[in-house]
């Protein structure tokens, strides 16, 4: 039953916080003392003291530097209970400016701090670290300002001194590091000590400083491959850091722990500072993890090691294949799947959950009603990492029972973090030609998956939906002609426009599949969608991935006589541009041998070779590629000049004469010294035609 507060208690309420104001020290300690006193354990105190404007006076008491350490301990921790009220206490907080005068005063105690945490200043300096971790921990608090360097090596300095110090430093430092870190920020913490002083605290027999430290090693090498080749460097105690994370992943450690330092060393593995077969990978970490998705573990376990477990084998097919043979773990994440529905509880009790596990995510866990999305989501991460390279892999996971069903059903998920997951565990399993031939027909994936494309403005989720598209769009796969009638080629041809470059790279290559050995219609639907502008665009791209799909699209569209000739009737123009563009650019020769095998199509045509033979140019350099020192370039060359000369086609005998003044006819003569059995053939065959 809520007290109402008396005449008496708002008339003494009034009288103290008069007194913060007085010019008396001791009147004003007295009234920082009942100020601590009513704000502990209150929360509508909290706000109605923040709301009278009180934390301006604090902050001002706190800076001065004329008024005694043992008040502004006291005003400190009254900061400290506030802060650990409401988030929107915290926040508050900050907007008053509590964080720059926290900082001050933690500078100025550097030096002066005493080791046995007895003094007065040593009790301050407590304090002060006391309310920075409170701030923190709400999560609305930015980064140390600006990553100060001096401010940064203070905080750290602070981490070396009594447990209770250190394991404020080691919050302050893991809740204000949260993945992702940008690249200058975890070399800041580097260079101010962060690295010596994490490999300190993961020795430290406290598990309150152990656990945030984890968390600030993790965001600290998380995708920087500078920082974690460091951090796998660095020891404490004569023990390299990765032999203690392994140290902390061993059974008897709580389960948070070991989770948290497998995390760690996932990240120092994903970053390259340990290979995949270093046994405290292959033997340690991805064993922990397996361990952690039992159906016997609690929820928030089971969702964080699925995700770290999926992001640890993501790239190694080594990793990948041990994990699928570990501990039946295709089999453990179909349990996964069946424990996806709200109805049903997980095998054993779960209590409010922390709210923050591990920085890879920061989920939480404390509504029951999240947690059959969250595991559907962790699960289809895995399926999707352990399928990306193997076939027998593949095989087994398409074979779980109900997954395609779960896979299409999560495409139209209102969580975009699960039709992300189903989208790569898709991307993933039609990497098979089997599965593509069968299971994605039977389950006409292409339907859910064109809806993702039109539909989403997640650019992520739209790179991976329009990655995994283009397998769909291989020549063999039944879904092609699905694909090509919900209005693909229009759609891909706008996706060409887009600013991001994986886009436009997933969208050139899918228009690049979709044209191989096509229909004359749908050729020139993606030349009439396309346009020659964007051709010319997409040539010019900085990206040398997208100008190979543009040349690779180019020459699917330039294949089949009939095709041929027809398209270089209406575009012939544009296109003899664009690969004179490429052939006179400053282009590595990967690109030009495109550029000179689109050239070998053209003059494969019975009409369209005349466009390469009434430019002098364009002849004038197949002859210069001729002779380049490039036995690739060389190929590619003459068999462009082959083609232009076979002497059973019409006119054969003129274009013959034509290059044989030219010089061709010397020039493949000269070739026939080559100690290349490819180019050797080529030549030959070349100088048959003019016999």
């Amino acid at each position: 039953m809520e007290v109402i507060p008396t005449y008496m208690d708002v008339e003494h309420s009034r009288a103290y916080i008069d007194q913060l104001y007085s010019n008396d020290s001791h009147k004003c300690f007295q009234a920082v003392s009942e100020l601590k006193f009513a704000v502990i354990g209150s929360v509508r105190e909290k706000g109605s003291i923040i709301e009278q404007g009180v934390v301006v006076r604090l902050l001002q008491i706190l800076r001065a530097p004329d008024l005694d350490v043992l008040l502004k301990t006291e005003v400190a921790t009254v900061l400290n209970s506030l802060a650990k009220g409401l988030p929107e206490h915290a926040n508050a907080l900050v907007q008053a400016g509590l964080l720059p005068a926290l900082w001050e005063q933690l500078d100025a105690c550097s030096g002066t701090v005493s080791s046995s945490g007895g003094s007065n200043t040593g009790a301050y300096t407590q304090m002060l670290l006391c309310c920075l971790r409170s701030i923190y921990r709400h999560g609305c608090a930015p980064p140390p300002p600006a990553w100060d360097h001096k401010l940064l090596s203070s905080l750290i300095q602070h981490g070396y001194h009594p447990p209770s110090n250190q394991e404020c430093v080691a919050n302050i430092l893991a809740h204000a590091c949260k993945v992702p870190t940008t690249c200058e920020q975890q070399q800041q913490l580097v260079d101010a000590g962060g690295a010596d002083l994490v490999a300190c605290m993961l020795c430290s027999p406290v598990t309150r400083v152990q656990l945030p430290a984890l968390h600030c090693l993790t965001a600290m090498c998380y995708n920087n491959e500078r920082v974690s080749s460091i951090m796998a460097t660095k020891s404490y105690g004569g023990k390299a850091v990765p032999d203690l994370l392994a140290g902390l992943m061993a059974r008897d450690r709580p389960r948070e722990m070991q989770l948290a330092a497998a995390t760690a060393l996932t990240f120092l593995h994903r970053a390259g500072a340990l290979s995949a077969d270093d046994p405290k990978i292959i033997y340690k970490t991805l064993q922990c993890l397996v361990r952690m998705c039992r159906r016997d573990r609690e929820v928030w376990e089971r969702v964080e090691a699925g995700n770290t477990l999926a992001y640890l084998t993501e790239r190694s097919i080594h990793l990948q294949r041990t994990a699928a043979m570990t501990d039946h773990l295709i089999h453990t994440m179909n349990n996964y799947l069946k424990d996806t529905t709200p109805s049903t509880p997980p095998p054993t009790p779960t209590p409010a959950q922390p709210v923050s596990v591990s920085p890879i995510s920061c989920r939480q866990y404390d509504n029951p009603s999240t947690w059959p999305e969250l595991m559907l989501e962790a699960a289809l991460k895995v399926y999707a990492s352990l399928a990306a390279n193997d076939e027998d892999i593949r095989q087994r996971v398409i074979k779980t029972d109900g997954l395609m069903s779960t896979i299409v059903t999560s495409l139209s998920a209102a969580s975009p973090p699960v039709q992300l997951a189903a989208v790569r565990c898709l991307h993933s399993l039609s990497r098979s030609v089997h599965t593509l031939r069968t299971t994605f027909q039977d389950h006409m994936v292409w339907r859910p998956l064109m809806t993702v494309l039109k539909t989403s403005s997640n650019e992520e989720l739209v790179a991976v939906s329009s990655s995994t598209l283009c397998n769909l769009l291989l020549e063999f796969s039944p879904s092609k002609e699905h694909i090509l009638d919900q209005g693909a080629v229009e759609f891909l041809c706008g996706l060409t426009r887009r600013p991001h470059p994986g886009l436009r790279l997933n969208a050139v290559w899918a228009l690049m599949n979709m044209a191989f050995q096509a229909e004359h219609r749908v050729k020139m639907s993606i030349l009439h969608h396309l346009g020659t502008d964007q051709i010319f665009r997409l040539l010019s791209d900085t990206d040398v991935n997208i100008l190979m799909k543009t040349l690779g699209l180019l020459r699917n569209l330039l294949s089949t006589k009939a095709h041929i000739d027809q398209i270089m009737q209406s575009h012939g123009k544009e296109i003899m541009q664009a690969i004179i563009l490429i052939l006179e650019g400053e282009h590595c020769a990967e690109v030009k041998e495109q550029a000179l095998c689109i050239l070998a199509n053209i003059a494969d045509g019975d009409v369209a070779k005349g466009a390469i033979m009434s430019n002098e140019d364009v002849l004038k350099k197949l002859m210069n590629y001729m002779v380049i020192p490039n036995v690739k370039l060389q190929i590619a060359a003459t068999f462009c000049i082959s083609n232009l000369i076979w002497n059973v086609e019409e006119g054969a005998a003129e274009r013959q004469n034509k290059l044989r003044e030219m010089g061709v006819y010397k020039l493949l003569q000269n070739l026939m010294t080559t100690t290349d059995t490819g180019l050797f053939d080529k030549v030959k065959t070349a100088l048959q035609q003019f016999h």
